[in-house]
């Protein structure tokens, strides 16, 4: 597949990531390309095991990139990252209740990335976070297990987003939670994302998540990319590969749901 055209702000080229060694050895990802384009939300959709969530891990520097290059604003990411570079890139990841410390209260984990970066008005920023994902103040001295799970991924996206990134890398945010706290926690991303110009990394196994939320997709298969695709292309069932039209099929429930919330 021939790489979008589109100047990226975060750009992968021929990304390999490869696991272990000699007869243990497991290639991952192999020559994944694709661009993102600032203010874009973009979808990496696939199979569990598919390689998708290897590639967000592996823009975050949580996986080696044993092949290619990432760019971020023109710059080629090196091993470890920079501290300045999660401060413009954060990460959401699929399990709230496992990404957050149990024995430290909601202050506690949204506090902790203000310490480590030296930020200002740690107690601004805190209430401010925990307004912004429509969590009152009443949460902050609670622990993670007096939460709901859409509650406590509420918790995971205000730490996300209290450095003011301009990326966040989101991992299944929802797979997760119950259906019917899904869309809520859908639509407070995409109202987020609008309301401060963000970029999204969005990977999902659910095609109507992502056409919910995303422009622009690209679907993987055993770590090789498939087929590109726009929004309306996937609403209207017009993939060129087989692999792509079985997992519509496959999708229970799929619907072209726009842009609509």
């Amino acid at each position: 597949m021939t790489a979008s055209n589109t100047k990226g702000l975060i750009s992968v080229r021929d990304l390999g990531v490869t696991f272990g060694h000699g007869t243990n050895e497991v290639k991952a990802v192999r020559g994944v390309s694709f661009d993102v384009a600032q203010g874009e939300s973009f979808g990496i959709v696939g199979e569990s095991g598919s390689g998708k969530s290897t590639v967000l891990r592996a823009i975050c520097g949580l996986a080696p990139t044993s092949a290619g290059t990432i760019t971020f604003q023109g710059e080629a990411l090196k091993a470890p990252r920079q501290p300045a570079f999660y401060r413009d890139v954060q990460m959401v990841f699929q399990d709230p209740y496992a990404s957050l410390h149990p024995r430290h209260t909601i202050d506690k984990v949204l506090s902790e990335p203000l310490a480590i970066h030296g930020l200002d008005d740690p107690e601004g920023r805190v209430e401010r976070a925990l307004e912004d994902v429509g969590l009152g103040q009443g949460f902050r001295f609670r622990f993670p297990h007096q939460l709901s799970g859409g509650q406590r991924q509420r918790v995971a996206i205000a730490r996300a987003l209290i450095l003011e990134p301009q990326v966040l890398l989101l991992d299944e945010p929802t797979s997760a939670l119950d259906a019917s706290i899904q869309a809520e926690v859908l639509n407070l991303l995409d109202a987020l994302r609008h309301k401060r110009g963000l970029t999204y990394v969005l990977v999902s196994h659910d095609l109507a998540v992502v056409a919910h939320m995303c422009e622009r997709l690209v679907v993987m298969q055993h770590g090789r990319e498939v087929e590109e695709l726009t929004r309306s292309a996937l609403q209207h069932h017009e993939a060129t590969q087989e692999y792509t039209r079985n997992l519509l099929v496959a999708s229970e429930g799929f619907k072209a749901k726009g842009t609509s919330t």
